[in-house]
């Protein structure tokens, strides 16, 4: 039985978000790593380990080159200061309409629903954004400022990740939001399901298949190795309502900077019904210098897809630039 329509699940993601590895040592016995190899992890305590259970299970045993290892595994190189890279890449804080509503490109705005996600990414560029901790709980400043500027007709729900929220308090944002004439748009960007992808579970999915907004679902997968049956059922449970499904992933040296890798991953992709989107150049923020792929090597990978793949699963290769008035294609070398 698909995951999606299994009963009470809504009770059974937040158990097993529970059970992520935590704690450094329990994750290097579960993956029987050398004493050697243990040297190289370090403790974060301000940007801690956070794995699910079900991708530590994907990552090959006593492996440091585990794709999955590098992308969430707190590594001894992120203490390292490297020129260019800074604690706020794309300085998300210069465009604050409040605390949880940021405002870039013409239309359009970023809700900053929560803190909280099912996974921390060693490369996640908004590890040291100062999410709000204030009892901001029904979001009625944001929601006050979507409502007076008309010329906003999408909603983009990010985070942290925005399933980390109940489906209760998901219900009530998306029924506020449907209640503003010129929103139109609601966009999901989330990493859940490939941690969680019991996440997607039937009140969930009823949530989207009601709601008036045209529903736009962007998961952010980086390997091919993050996409098994279960996080495949999951995805297709969504697009089966009419959802527009699009896959926003970073180029990560060490973890699909080949062409082989993001072959294999756009092909997955689109087989599961998701379009490859974005192919984003790494934000440069500070810890994440060791996944830097120069850009003319990034050219030269997406131009290849090109050559081997239909124009509609090829990502678009991109960089955000801050103060620009959209995401900056990478065409040229």
């Amino acid at each position: 039985m698909q995951i999606a329509l299994k009963k009470n699940v809504t009770a059974l993601w937040k158990k097993i978000l529970k059970t992520n590895f935590t704690d450094l040592e329990e994750l290097a016995d579960f993956l029987n790593l050398s004493p050697k190899k243990r040297q190289f992890l370090t403790q974060r305590k301000d940007f801690p380990l956070n794995l699910p259970r079900r991708l530590a299970a994907k990552i090959q045993k006593n492996s440091l080159t585990d794709p999955i290892f590098q992308q969430f595994v707190p590594l001894d190189r992120e203490h390292d200061i490297a020129k260019g890279f800074v604690k706020s890449p794309v300085c998300d804080e210069n465009f604050q309409k409040t605390p949880k509503l940021l405002q870039k490109y013409n239309s359009r705005v970023l809700f900053i629903t929560t803190s909280a996600c099912a996974m921390n990414c060693r490369f996640c560029f908004r590890q040291n954004y100062p999410y709000e901790t204030s009892s901001n709980k029904r979001f009625e400043n944001e929601l006050g400022v979507i409502k007076e500027d008309p010329s906003i007709i999408e909603v983009i729900l990010s985070g942290g990740d925005p399933l980390s929220l109940s489906d209760d308090k998901l219900q009530y944002l998306i029924h506020r939001l449907e209640e503003i004439p010129h929103v139109k748009l609601l966009r999901f960007h989330t990493r859940f399901p490939i941690g969680i992808p019991e996440r997607i579970c039937s009140s969930f999915l009823s949530m989207l298949e009601k709601t008036s907004l045209q529903v736009v679902f962007v998961t952010h997968i980086n390997h091919p190795k993050e996409i098994d049956e279960d996080v495949c059922n999951a995805l297709k449970s969504v697009q089966k309502l009419g959802v527009t499904m699009l896959n926003h992933s970073v180029l990560l040296k060490g973890v699909n900077d080949d062409f082989d890798t993001l072959y294999e991953l756009c092909k997955k992709l689109i087989v599961t019904g998701v379009t490859p989107y974005y192919l984003n150049q790494l934000d440069p923020v500070s810890g994440a210098a060791h996944f830097d792929v120069e850009v003319k090597e990034g050219i030269k990978l997406v131009k290849k897809l090109r050559e081997e793949l239909p124009g509609y699963a090829v990502p678009t290769y991109i960089q955000e630039i801050p103060n620009e008035k959209s995401k900056t294609p990478l065409h040229t070398i």
